[in-house]
C-alpha cells in the first residue's frame, strides 16, 4: 500500500512528502538555503520539535537559532548537555545538586551544592566532555512519562523541586529528555541531537560558575562574558531572600498556599519592599544637594509606583517631592521617529523633546518658575493646563522613564545635584533546579495585564509589539544600569499566582491562527504551573496593584 503523500509548504514552495517524514529529514535537506542552523518548525501555528513527523498537509516555517524560539530551544538544550557532562566527569550515580540561579550577561549562573567545587581545573573537564559529547553527534531522547512516574523517578534522585513541581501538575505525564544515562525535565522544546550545540564556554564565577551561550543576534559565536555586577548583586541578595523565606521554586509557592497560607508571605515581601524604599530615601537625603532623583527601568518594572512609593518616603525624611513622568516629554506625533516598518519609535531617546526637557529643568535648577506639559497619547501631543512648578529648598524632582539613567538627559545637571535609581522585576525563584523563569516573562505578563485595563490594548497586541519593545531595552536602558546609584527589584514571591487570573483569560482570547499564538501557548503554559490566588490581600499602595488596579496612586 503507497505511504499517504503531504503537501507542506515552505517558504511559498510546495513540496510532497510521504507521511511520517520527520521534520529532521526536512531541515537537513533545506538546511542550505538558511544561514543559521534549524532546530525547530513551526506546523502551521504550533512548534515541532525535529523528530515529530508529517502526518497531514500543513503551512511550516523553519525556525533557527537566530529566531527567539529556536535561541531559547538551544539555550535550553545547552543545561541538558551540561550536566550529563558533569555526571561523566563526576563518576557519580547521580550529579551533585546543581541550581541554575539566574541569567548573567550572555549566559546562566549556577551554584553547585557539596563537596566539588566548580574551579577552572573542573569546568574545563566539563567542556572537553561536552565537545565530546557535541562530536558524538548523540540523539536526545524525549520521553512521555505518567505524572505518578515521573515524581518517583525525581524523588529517588534526590530533586525534591521537580518532585514538589509536579505535585500541582494537571496532566497525567510528563515529557523527559534523555541523553544517553542522563535524564531530566526541561521547561520547554529542545534540540534533537548534540551536533546542534557547537558553540557555548564555561568559566568560574564568585561562588559558582557561568555557561556562556551565544546571543541570538550572533547564534554561532559566543560573546565575551561582560556581567553588571550590581544587578548581579541585587539578583543574587534576592535570592537569598527567596531562600531564607522557603520559597525559591514555583513548588514551594504552591505549597505555601495550599497549606501554609500565603498571607503571611504578602505582607513581609510588601513591608520588604517598603523597607528597601525607606533606605534609598534616606541615603538620598543625606547627600543635601540633592534635586533630581532619576528613576529608569525596563518596561512594566513599576517605575511609577515606585517613584509615588519613594516620594512618601522622602517626605517622611523632611523633604518635599514633585515626581514628573518623562513620558510628558514625547514630542509631537509628527515628528516621532518611525521603526522600519513605519511604526512609531516610542522606546527611542530621540522621541523625546530633550530640548524642551533641559530647558525647563535648568530653569527649576535657577529657582525660576515653569509650566509643565501633559502629554496625550491620543492627540500625540503635548498639553498646558496650569501645572506650575518652582523649586524651594527642600523640594526634590522625582523624574521616572526608561531613559532616566541615560547620561543624554541629564548631562547638564551638576553630578552632585542628581541621584540615578534603576529599577528592574529581578525573578526570585526557579521552576525547578534546573529551569529558571526568565525575568523577561515576568515583565511581559505584567505588561498584559495594566495594557488591557489601562488601554483597552488586547494580549495579541501587547505580545505583537514586545519584541520592540525589548530591543529598546537592550539599546537603551541595560547599557546604562551600572550608572545608578541604587538598585531596586521589583519583583514580588507571589505575583504570578496574582497575575495568573487576569492574563489567563487575556491569552485565551488569541486565536490559534494569529502568529501571537505561539508565544501565547508558552506563557500559558508557563502559568499553569502555579496556583492561582485572589488579590484581596493586596495592598493598595503595592507595586503589583499599577497591574492588576485598586491603586492608592494614579497610575
Amino acid at each position: 500500500m503507497d505511504t499517504k503523500k503531504c503537501t507542506i509548504h515552505i517558504n511559498g514552495i510546495a513540496y510532497a512528502y510521504p507521511q511520517g517524514t520527520t521534520y529532521g529529514e526536512i531541515a537537513a535537506a533545506l538546511q542550505p538555503e538558511y544561514e543559521h542552523q534549524i532546530v525547530l518548525v513551526l506546523e502551521n501555528t504550533v512548534l515541532r520539535e525535529l523528530h515529530r513527523t508529517v502526518k497531514d498537509d500543513a503551512e511550516v516555517t523553519m525556525v533557527t537559532t537566530a529566531d527567539d524560539s529556536g535561541h531559547k530551544t538551544y539555550k535550553r538544550s545547552l543545561n541538558l548537555l551540561l550536566f550529563k557532562a558533569i555526571k561523566d566527569v563526576t563518576g557519580l550515580p547521580e550529579i551533585p545538586r546543581i541550581v541554575q540561579v539566574l541569567s548573567i550577561s550572555n549566559g546562566y549562573f549556577y551554584q553547585m551544592h557539596g563537596d566539588l567545587q566548580p574551579d577552572a581545573e573542573f569546568l574545563q573537564k566539563v567542556k572537553v566532555r561536552m565537545q565530546e559529547l557535541v562530536e558524538a553527534e548523540l540523539p536526545i531522547v524525549k520521553d512521555q512519562v505518567p505524572l505518578k512516574e515521573a515524581r518517583s523517578i525525581f524523588h529517588a534522585r534526590g530533586l525534591t523541586d521537580k518532585e514538589e513541581l509536579f505535585r500541582y501538575r494537571l496532566g497525567s505525564t510528563v515529557n523527559l529528555y534523555s541523553l544517553g544515562d542522563y535524564q531530566d525535565y526541561f521547561y520547554g522544546y529542545m534540540v534533537t541531537n548534540t551536533r546542534y550545540l557547537r558553540w557555548f564556554d564555561l568559566m568560574p564565577y564568585e561562588d559558582g560558575f557561568v555557561l556562556l551561550t551565544p546571543e541570538k543576534s550572533d547564534p554561532e559565536h559566543v560573546a565575551p562574558f561582560a556581567p553588571s555586577k550590581k544587578v548581579f548583586q541585587i539578583q543574587k541578595e534576592s535570592e537569598a531572600w527567596a531562600e531564607w523565606i522557603g520559597i525559591n521554586t514555583v513548588g514551594r509557592l504552591n505549597t505555601s498556599i495550599c497549606q501554609e497560607g500565603i498571607s503571611h508571605v504578602m505582607l513581609v515581601e510588601e513591608a520588604r519592599h517598603e523597607g528597601r524604599i525607606a533606605e534609598i530615601a534616606k541615603e538620598i537625603a543625606s547627600h543635601k544637594h540633592v534635586k533630581f532623583i532619576m528613576i529608569a527601568g525596563p518596561s512594566s518594572s513599576g517605575k511609577t509606583t515606585f517613584s509615588r512609593r519613594l516620594s512618601t518616603q522622602l517626605s517622611v525624611n523632611g523633604l518635599t517631592p514633585h515626581p514628573i513622568s518623562v513620558d510628558n516629554y514625547y514630542k509631537e506625533r509628527s515628528e516621532t521617529p518611525k521603526n522600519p516598518d513605519g511604526s512609531y519609535d516610542f522606546e527611542c531617546l530621540e522621541a523625546l523633546d530633550l530640548d524642551l526637557f533641559e530647558k525647563q529643568m535648568t530653569q527649576l535648577l535657577n529657582g525660576e518658575e515653569v509650566e509643565l506639559p501633559r502629554y496625550s497619547f491620543v492627540t500625540g501631543s503635548k498639553q498646558y493646563k496650569g501645572d506650575y512648578m518652582k523649586l524651594g529648598e527642600g523640594d526634590v524632582l522625582v523624574i521616572e522613564g526608561i531613559h532616566g539613567l541615560n547620561d543624554r538627559m541629564s548631562d547638564f545637571i551638576p553630578s552632585d545635584k542628581k541621584f540615578k535609581i534603576y529599577l528592574s522585576a529581578l525573578t526570585q525563584m526557579n521552576i525547578d533546579e534546573h529551569n529558571r523563569i526568565p525575568t523577561t516573562d515576568g515583565r511581559l505578563i505584567r505588561r498584559i495585564v495594566r495594557d488591557y485595563r489601562t488601554r483597552a490594548t488586547s494580549a495579541q497586541e501587547t505580545i505583537a509589539m514586545w519584541d520592540s519593545v525589548r530591543r529598546g531595552e537592550e539599546k537603551y536602558i541595560f547599557p546604562n544600569q551600572e550608572h545608578a546609584d541604587a538598585m531596586f527589584n521589583s519583583a514580588l514571591i507571589y505575583e504570578m499566582s496574582v497575575l495568573k487570573i487576569y492574563a489567563e483569560p487575556l491569552l485565551f482570547q488569541i486565536p490559534d491562527t494569529a502568529k501571537e499564538y505561539v508565544e501565547a501557548k508558552r506563557l500559558l503554559k508557563f502559568l499553569s504551573y502555579f496556583v492561582g490566588i485572589p488579590s484581596d490581600g493586596i495592598p493598595n499602595n503595592s507595586i503589583l496593584r499599577e497591574f492588576i488596579g485598586g491603586s492608592c496612586f494614579d497610575v
